[in-house]
């Protein structure tokens, strides 16, 4: 006869074993897909896939039941490489030039995360991405379910930038900019543009919903201007205000409760 108990690798209990065996197995226990979540690694929808595809371990056997919780004290392998929960961090990044917004650079380049260091294991990953020389906004988090919000074209979080273009900008290129340019993926449009001061009319501050890479510097290069320079001022109602360049501060209580309502 089966025994009874908690479903998944850790936690069927046995008769004879003491009282106070069960609640402390149902209080340990975490959903799977929940764990790998918590090492930092991708979504739990991002792990339902892993565990799926029978990419992930348990305690040495491989797994594929999307149902099966384990402990935090269990040693869970994913693509042969054993990940950790962890504590969920959230930091914003005042990103300087010439600093690319990957974990690592084959070519030796300066990276973010030679700005960012912490203490411990903590895997931490750009929530977006900003090229080289744009400067300005970036969160970085190892909340992988938060990060696949806001990424998302769905949640269409808002975004602000400060754009300084080789010569000015006109009225008729400012509208088309709202109605929309045709790129490669398609018809993509602004929110909103605006000059920051109307006797220079090179800077300009826009708004956008779109995420694809590059879409600011590529919406000015086919109306036919080149980017000179190029910061987000906001992310996601994340700005960088008292933030020097090059700096970065954990998000406060208040700003992480707004990020995982959509208040933005």
């Amino acid at each position: 006869m089966k025994e009874k108990g908690q479903k998944g690798i850790a936690g069927r209990s046995k008769k004879g074993e003491g009282k106070t065996s069960r609640p402390q197995q149902e209080e340990e226990l975490i959903r799977l897909n929940r764990y790998i979540a918590l090492s930092g690694v991708c979504s739990r929808r991002e792990a339902d896939e892993y565990i799926r595809k029978g990419l992930v371990s348990v305690d040495g056997k491989k797994v594929t039941d999307l149902g099966i919780k384990v402990p935090r004290s269990a040693v869970v392998h994913l693509r042969g490489k054993r990940i950790f929960p962890e504590e969920k961090v959230y930091i914003l990044l005042n990103k300087p030039k010439d600093c690319i917004t990957t974990t690592r650079d084959p070519e030796g380049r300066r990276t973010v995360f030679d700005l960012v260091k912490l203490p411990g294991h903590l895997r931490l990953f750009p929530v977006g991405r900003l090229d080289r020389n744009t400067t300005g906004v970036l969160l970085l988090t190892n909340d992988g379910d938060l990060a696949q919000k806001l990424t998302h074209p769905s949640y269409k979080q808002k975004k602000v930038y400060q754009v300084t273009l080789d010569r000015d900008l006109t009225r008729r290129d400012m509208e088309r900019l709202v109605e929309g340019i045709e790129l490669e993926e398609g018809l993509v449009a602004a929110d909103a543009v605006s000059w920051v001061d109307p006797e220079n009319k090179k800077v300009l501050g826009l708004e956008i919903h779109s995420g694809q890479n590059r879409v600011v510097r590529r919406l000015f290069e086919a109306l036919g201007y080149r980017v000179k320079a190029l910061d987000r001022v906001s992310f996601a109602g994340l700005t960088k205000k008292a933030l020097p360049r090059g700096k970065w501060r954990h998000l406060t209580p208040k700003e992480i409760v707004m990020l995982h309502r959509g208040l933005f």
